[in-house]
């Protein structure tokens, strides 16, 4: 074994044991509240489990990608989805758009604060009225003097009620088209800025998920991420991560559900065997098993193109639908496999189920990944 392969065990060792001691016992807890608490995310910025690939002169440590797949793996193999969608955004997805983004002010003012859990990111894309389809975005932000001031509102935005900062996107020149999309980092401490309620949901209960709102929010021009108008081109730079830490989960849920079943086929007994003896759960398990593992590959390799600078927007997509489409398979099939049991919720497999829905959703739903796969095959 390579010394990186032992280092990533090793971490992966490490965020095992702080999810059992830190987040197990609490988890069902919190899915009741409908929240994390900010105390979590402090107490993973300290044992250095946020942001692990952002360099360390902005309090990452540094470390390859892989490392940071490998919290938000863990987190949906242990079947907490919720947890591993709010880490998705904070440190996969809002921190590398600064990251990537942000002027030196910019990250030097949020990335090591996130990186210890002080300041929670989250990513204001969607509207009530503009789901995948960015470009109809109605919020509004119009220059006045050296400020920009904001009006709008956001919907179903991971991390809502926790956030510190809000990577926001909006219209500076609604007759641009995508043109006129940009980008802001927003302090969510602002005059102007409310959160709405938190939102109640099928699944990810423990995702806090919130409307945001927009009101004569005026913001410095100093917080512009990226280009005026430079917006939408940002957004579809930074979707590959995005689409592909998602299909991480996937696989990882998918694997974690099929643990879940494994162990209780082979206890619970029907007609004098256990349930696992029977041929058909065997050829259930035989193809959950190998459609993880055909999946698990892809993955791999698409980490390695990701590591590599290689990861395109088509094959972004190809795994984000592949991965979360085989997850739904899965997570259904398991759940099948506990009979009326795993309609209950004091059964774990429920929640792999119901979790699991959403990820052919968010992200990107599995229609739109099959037309952006098409457009690059055969054009518009």
């Amino acid at each position: 074994m390579s010394t990186h392969a032992e280092e990533l065990e090793l971490f992966r060792d490490t965020v095992v044991r702080f999810f059992k001691d830190n987040v197990e016992p609490h988890y069902e807890k919190w899915e009741r509240d409908g929240i994390l608490p900010k105390e979590l995310y402090l107490k993973m910025g300290e044992a250095g489990l946020l942001c692990v690939d952002q360099p360390e002169e902005y309090g990452g440590i540094g470390a390859p990608f892989a490392f940071s797949c490998a919290v938000v793996e863990e987190a949906a193999r242990m079947g907490f989805l919720a947890l591993a969608s709010n880490l998705t955004v904070h440190s996969d997805i809002a921190a590398p758009y600064i990251l990537h983004l942000g002027t030196e002010a910019q990250k030097k003012k949020y990335l090591p604060k996130m990186a210890s859990g002080e300041c929670i990111g989250a990513i204001g894309m969607t509207e009530p009225g503009a789901g995948s389809d960015l470009q109809g975005i109605k919020t509004s932000a119009t220059l006045d003097g050296d400020h920009y001031v904001i009006n709008g509102s956001k919907t179903f935005i991971t991390n809502g009620q926790h956030a510190g900062v809000v990577v926001l996107a909006t219209k500076t020149d609604p007759k641009a088209g995508a043109k006129g999309t940009t980008l802001f980092t927003v302090d969510t401490s602002l005059p102007g800025f409310k959160r709405g309620r938190n939102l109640d949901k099928a699944g990810l209960h423990s995702a806090d998920t919130s409307e945001l709102f927009f009101d004569n929010l005026r913001i410095s021009k100093d917080e512009v991420l990226g280009r005026i108008g430079g917006g939408f081109g940002h957004l579809i730079d930074e979707l590959p991560r995005e689409r592909l830490v998602l299909a991480v989960s996937a696989v990882a849920h998918a694997q974690g559900a099929l643990e879940k079943t494994i162990e209780y086929v082979t206890q619970r007994k029907a007609f004098g065997q256990t349930i696992a003896s029977f041929q058909n759960t065997r050829f259930v398990l035989a193809g959950c098993k190998t459609d993880i593992e055909v999946h698990r590959a892809y993955v791999e390799k698409c980490t390695q193109l990701y590591a590599d600078g290689k990861m395109d927007v088509p094959t972004a997509a190809m795994i984000k639908l592949a991965t979360t489409e085989m997850e739904g398979r899965v997570t259904d099939a398991c759940l099948q496999l506990f009979g009326g049991y795993g309609y209950m919720t004091e059964y774990a497999i429920s929640r792999y189920w119901a979790d699991a829905r959403i990820q052919r959703i968010y992200g990107g739903t599995s229609e739109i990944m099959k037309e952006v796969i098409a457009r690059s095959l055969v054009g518009r």
